[in-house]
């Protein structure tokens, strides 16, 4: 009896158990369902502890990185993640120094990155080639604060088609840069595109090393429209740039920098926001828009379609739009902000206008009065016309006719070393 009643005890015990352990993974379940979208909001990434990497893509010189006192924007971002979205986050910045390079990278899926900046050209380009993801505007609260001019119909590079599939980041105009001390006031191409084909400056010269840009300053010249020019107005537009390799120094992107702020070139043609950037080091350097036109382009932040962090990415970009953030940016590298939080900032404007008198006219106000249009994208058969004149102009040197004659004058020794020899040879083969 004794025995039965431990056993009925012991059986009782057991259903208890598997009642507790029941309610409890109920309760689990239960528990677990509601929980489940505030996880899927953090993308798995937070909660147990992993670190997601957010590789971001965008030119050199072109984001507020700490240096020089400024403020660390990925690093803030970094915070702003830890700090208020609960999740550990890893930016990976790297730079590209064109949009051709950039979209090379992107298009061969020899990398993969959730935030890049090209140009507007090259997002007409990349939206029609499936290379970028539509925008969730909604996860953008921060767009509200870019002009209306840079949204909707405005928006000449993306097409209308209800889609959003970039956030602007800056905007300006190419101009002429120049030393005052090597170019004199009076010298009569100041003000033209001509000074960059002055020979009085030979060997002083920097020409853009990317084929739009480079071709856009002939076309420009010659008064051609950059985007509708005919087949013959680009070859008469390399045929110009082929005549100004003589005087160039050297083709360069960033390496403009340190050429134009040492004194070591005269004469480039680079971005308004540059020359600000240059003149603070340099106040011997000059600028100006050519009378002749010039480009206005958008730069602006997309998420390339196959990014893997999405979500994140948005959060980027409306971070990047902050009004800390985004005139952190505006006075590191100085280029024209799109966002009225920037150009409202009075710190901003006092800054700015301790850098260059005219800094906000040259950035904003000229941009209403000055001749100018923007690149847009080419059709398949321009771009490879494009692509293929500029190797034609980048392989052909300047010293490539000594070359062939050195060339020459080798070969011809050669020969002329072999004839000797096989006469010598059978001069001896007689006597022997």
């Amino acid at each position: 009896r004794l025995h039965r009643r431990a056993a009925a005890e012991k059986k009782g015990r057991c259903k208890s158990m598997k009642r507790i352990i029941r309610r409890t993974l109920c309760l689990l379940g239960a528990l677990l369902f509601c929980l489940a979208p505030l996880a899927s909001c953090a993308s798995g990434s937070a909660g147990n502890g992993k670190t997601i990497t957010l590789y971001v893509y965008n030119w050199g010189e072109y984001i507020s990185d700490g240096s020089e006192d400024s403020l660390n924007v990925n690093a803030e971002f970094e915070k702003y993640c830890r700090d208020v979205l609960g999740m550990n986050v890893k930016v990976n910045y790297s730079t590209y120094s064109s949009n051709e390079d950039m979209y090379a990278k992107i298009s061969s899926g020899a990398a993969v990155y959730d935030v890049i900046i090209p140009s507007d050209y090259m997002i007409q380009r990349m939206i029609d080639e499936k290379l970028l993801a539509p925008l969730n505007l909604d996860r953008i609260p921060n767009y509200e604060y870019i002009f209306d001019d840079f949204k909707g119909d405005n928006v000449y590079y993306e097409p209308h088609d209800g889609n959003t599939y970039s956030v602007p980041y800056t905007y300006g105009m190419v101009g002429v840069i120049y030393n005052t001390t090597i170019v004199p006031e009076d010298c009569p191409s100041l003000g033209s595109w001509g000074l960059m084909w002055d020979e009085s400056f030979k060997g002083d010269i920097l020409q853009f090393n990317n084929n739009r840009d480079a071709f856009g300053t002939a076309l420009y010249y010659l008064g051609y429209d950059v985007n509708e020019a005919t087949e013959a107005q680009w070859r008469e537009a390399l045929e110009l740039l082929k005549k100004q390799k003589d005087l160039v120094q050297g083709y360069v992107m960033d390496e403009i920098f340190n050429k134009m702020k040492s004194g070591s070139a005269a004469v480039s043609a680079y971005y308004a926001g540059d020359f600000l950037s240059m003149y603070e080091d340099n106040e011997d350097l000059g600028f100006y828009y050519p009378e002749e036109g010039t480009n206005i382009y958008v730069d602006a932040m997309c998420i390339p379609a196959n990014a893997a962090h999405y979500d994140l990415a948005l959060e980027y970009i409306n971070f990047m739009c902050s009004e800390e953030i985004a005139v952190a940016n505006a006075e590191y590298h100085y280029y024209a902000s799109p966002n009225r939080l920037v150009t409202e900032n009075e710190e901003y404007i006092e800054y700015m206008e301790s850098i260059h008198e005219d800094a906000m006219k040259i950035l904003y106000d000229d941009v209403s009065t000055v001749k100018s249009s923007a690149y847009l994208n080419l059709p398949a058969d321009k771009l490879t016309l494009v692509n293929d004149l500029w190797e034609e102009l980048k392989v052909e040197s300047s010293i490539g006719t000594g070359i062939y004659i050195c060339c020459g004058v080798i070969l011809a020794a050669l020969a002329a070393l072999v004839i000797c020899t096989v006469l010598r040879k059978r001069r001896w083969a007689k006597l022997y």
